[in-house]
């Protein structure tokens, strides 16, 4: 199923900051976690709190670093995907043999526009933008649908019906999967 609706797609950036913050800050599990789990270094887990998250990926973005798209239903945000550079995160535990790969590790969606194929819409979008930032590869960590944890990175079934691949598995549910773009 394709997504019908009109959806528009913008990096997060400063311009749009407030935008990110926003979705981030309603309801749910974003409101603590602020995209870091895969993000932070050995330093900033010293400092491992919400307030600091935020500000950790606020620096990000400051710093021009790419941390992801959000999908827009009219002015309003209501979708994310966390894309950015591999090297730009921790711990994943991908194909390192790759070179100019990027990494969708998260996504959110609000109540209202789920189960509608957005999904696939925001993962087609994450791949245009890391391909016109230099990526040849988009790397994911995909989990069953009945597995109990990192459900937010997405389903397999979900990545296999757009052409990703299998690779190796990293911990017990992360599958690693991998699309050259």
């Amino acid at each position: 199923m394709e997504y019908q609706g009109n959806i528009t797609i913008k990096p997060v950036d400063k311009n749009n900051w407030s935008d990110f913050e926003s979705l981030f800050q309603s309801k749910g599990i974003l409101r603590s976690c602020w995209c870091m789990v895969w993000r932070m270094t050995k330093d900033e887990l010293k400092q491992n709190n919400s307030a600091c998250r935020k500000e950790f990926i606020k620096q990000r973005v400051w710093s021009n670093t790419p941390i992801g798209i959000l999908g827009y239903s009219e002015n309003e945000a209501i979708a994310w995907c966390s894309i950015a550079p591999r090297e730009t995160h921790q711990r994943l535990d991908g194909n390192e043999e790759l070179k100019n790969v990027w990494s969708i590790t998260c996504f959110y969606i609000k109540n209202g526009y789920r189960r509608k194929g957005l999904m696939k819409f925001l993962i087609k979008s994450a791949e245009n933008y890391a391909k016109e930032n230099g990526a040849e590869y988009i790397e994911a960590y995909p989990v069953e649908k009945d597995s109990p944890s990192y459900r937010f990175m997405g389903f397999i079934t979900t990545f296999e019906e757009i052409g990703f691949n299998f690779v190796k598995m990293a911990g017990k549910r992360r599958h690693v999967m991998i699309h050259k773009i």
